[in-house]
């Protein structure tokens, strides 16, 4: 498989999902131009993440609703892939925290809802998701979406990694005095099983809430590949399959007790 070229978007929220949507085409262009074949944004990157429960569920729509229509018109338009972060409405209950990847020709490629809420706030706001993460291929790689505080959960990333991921894409809304996430937990999670974790934070303030941005790339060996300060960013990275193979040579996965833990699966399998 050919390298990937993914793009963090690091940003405060706004207010309003016109903004939004017009600065994540400005940031896509950008990325476009420095050669990104995906972008990736915050959580709850188009309407705000702490706007409350009643502004969120005014603006929950469904996977195929507006603002999904919107992000695959600048993704046609840009020629470039997009993950992004919305409130998905629900039939039963409160809205869902999603995230859904678009790619370049407007395709939705796979919607994700957050599994693990976060205290009282996403309480408030969402109902967990139903459904576990699954993986999806596109350009030859094997991508899995989190979201946030999902990410903080061995067993979330571990079952994408039994599905055969390669990469691991996962938009977040961090706040300050939780660094311990990007700087310990993202490449410890990529190095245990031997993937590409992609963590793209929000900064800035959304009323009380202050976000602690440190975008973060972990290589499949633990290693910290980019990280972004606390302002403003957007950083490129560049996934490659030899750093992939490399670091799965001797991969502690394959000594996985699966008569104990469920059989292993996927690309891992068979790799000594």
């Amino acid at each position: 498989m050919d390298d990937l070229h993914i793009a963090l978007w690091q940003t405060p929220y706004v207010a309003a999902s016109p903004e939004a949507l017009q600065r994540l085409e400005t940031a896509g262009a950008q990325a476009h131009a420095q050669g990104a074949d995906l972008i990736v944004s915050p959580e709850m990157s188009l309407t705000g993440y702490a706007i409350g429960a009643e502004a969120i569920a005014d603006q929950a729509e469904p996977a195929d609703g507006p603002l999904a229509q919107a992000v695959a018109a600048i993704a046609q338009r840009l020629g470039i892939g997009i993950v992004y972060g919305y409130p998905e409405h629900n039939p039963t209950g409160k809205p869902f925290n999603a995230v859904q990847a678009v790619g370049p020709d407007g395709t939705r490629l796979m919607n994700y809802r957050k599994t693990h809420l976060y205290g009282e706030l996403d309480r408030d706001q969402f109902s967990p998701g139903d459904t576990a993460p699954a993986v999806f291929g596109w350009q030859g790689w094997r991508l899995g979406l989190l979201i946030c505080y999902d990410v903080e959960f061995p067993e979330a990333v571990r079952l994408l990694a039994l599905q055969g991921a390669d990469a691991v894409l996962v938009p977040t809304a961090n706040m300050t005095g939780f660094e311990e996430v990007p700087r310990l937990l993202v490449p410890a999670r990529a190095c245990e099983n031997r993937l590409f974790i992609a963590y793209a934070n929000a900064c800035g303030a959304e009323g009380a809430l202050h976000y602690g941005g440190l975008s973060t790339v972990a290589g499949p060996d633990g290693q910290i590949m980019s990280v972004s300060d606390t302002q403003s960013s957007l950083c490129c990275v560049r996934l490659d399959q030899p750093s992939l193979a490399q670091a799965r040579v001797g991969s502690p996965l394959n000594a996985r007790r699966s008569d104990l833990y469920g059989p292993l699966t996927g690309s891992h399998a068979g790799q000594a």
